[in-house]
């Protein structure tokens, strides 16, 4: 039986097109309206709320707190300092992917780790012999993403400290609304955002909160299918959909290292010792055989190729997941895991896996696109991720 959030009731009351995904066992909203696009744009030009709830949350806390995440993540955990969050990939002993996710340092001996996929059990595996205690907070923690440029403007209106001053990747304890939380710095839309974290008991009285407060600034609720074109567009990959996990790989081939995920920059091989350093020492030195790129179609050519079919070009109405082929002259040379139209930056765009000759950035391809119930080719080019970074996401 699918799980509820905390915000359950209010985001179902909101409910007009009842779109609901299976989110980590949880029901969650696609979309609200009829069709994603007025939450997508609410994201970009004024703000967007969304229930995060469904995450994986485990805190960390102890002595050894340190040691542990520094055995089990690429990352330098010691530099990490209170009030500060890491993004950060692991891996199994292979190298391989298992998931991604933040690490927010609560305080010297307190941390919290989101991921996708379940992790208790890789945490309490790699815990072996320390001093640390490993709690699950995933259903009595609720969250929510708070993204898009006066995302600023509404938290200010409703927290009692100045908001300012939390730089990129920083997190904060104080009062909103009323409610105690912790809001970092962060999101997943690749805009200026927030994340809003908070005990479950506290959820309706912020949610209510936060929407009546943001009227003022064009806040809208926003569900999955918005998120999912905003990470499109900020070239932010998702599990199950952009990588395979190491840990439900069927093959080999399936499976990815940071390196292939354009990740290494989180890899930090001057560590003494972290779960799969080895196998990732040997790649950094051979260079990784794929990489995870954005891909741009040629909009002249995808247009051609519904002329010939005598149709008007047609663009995707929602963000898609599926492993379409990209060509370099006869051979296949990589794929593409999901795309979209962007409204923002208007190009057909999506996120691909390309063999590392083919990658550098300009490089002329073609990508398989369906045109009249037939696939065809129409040609793209690598561009570099993000396809949408402005300046007020770090700012």
């Amino acid at each position: 039986m699918l799980k509820t959030t905390p915000f359950h009731a209010r985001t179902a009351a909101l409910s007009q097109s009842h779109a609901w995904r299976r989110w980590a066992g949880h029901v969650a909203a696609s979309h609200y309206e009829l069709s994603h696009e007025r939450e997508y744009h609410a994201i970009r030009v004024a703000a967007g709320l969304l229930d995060v709830s469904p995450l994986y949350k485990y805190l960390i806390e102890g002595r050894d707190a340190v040691r542990l995440l520094d055995r089990m993540l690429p990352r330098d955990v010691t530099r990490c300092q209170p009030g500060q969050v890491l993004y950060t990939p692991w891996c199994d002993a292979a190298g391989k992917v298992l998931d991604d996710g933040t690490l927010a340092r609560l305080a010297e001996e307190r941390f919290r780790l989101t991921s996708a996929d379940p992790g208790l059990l890789w945490l309490e595996e790699n815990a072996r012999g320390l001093d640390v205690t490993i709690r699950d907070v995933s259903a009595s923690t609720a969250a929510l993403a708070l993204q898009g440029p006066r995302s600023r403007e509404i938290l200010q209106a409703l927290c009692e400290d100045d908001l300012a001053g939390l730089k990129y990747f920083r997190i904060l304890a104080t009062r909103l609304g009323g409610c105690r939380v912790e809001i970092s710095r962060t999101g997943y839309t690749g805009d200026l955002g927030y994340e809003i974290w908070l005990d479950a008991a506290d959820a309706l009285p912020l949610w209510d909160a936060l929407m009546r407060t943001g009227a003022a600034w064009g806040l809208q609720a926003a569900g999955l299918a918005a998120l999912d074109l905003a990470r499109i567009e900020a070239g932010l990959m998702l599990l199950d959909v952009d990588y395979v996990s190491a840990r439900k790989a069927l093959t080999v081939d399936e499976t990815s290292t940071p390196f292939e995920l354009e990740l290494g920059w989180a890899v930090d091989l001057k560590k003494a010792a972290f779960v799969g350093r080895e196998a990732l020492a040997q790649e950094a030195a051979r260079g990784p055989a794929w990489c995870f790129t954005g891909i741009a179609l040629d909009w002249d050519d995808y247009a051609r190729r519904f002329r010939e079919a005598g149709l008007a070009p047609r663009v995707p109405a929602a963000p898609w997941r599926m492993s379409v082929p990209i060509y370099s002259g006869a051979a296949q040379v990589g794929y593409a895991t999901s795309g979209a139209w962007s409204p923002m930056l208007k190009e057909y765009i999506a996120l691909a896996h390309l063999r590392t000759p083919q990658a550098a950035p300009g490089t002329s391809l073609d990508m398989e696109v369906t045109v009249a119930h037939r696939r065809v080719r129409a040609a793209a080019r690598v561009v570099r991720r993000p396809f949408f970074d402005p300046e007020r996401k770090r700012g």
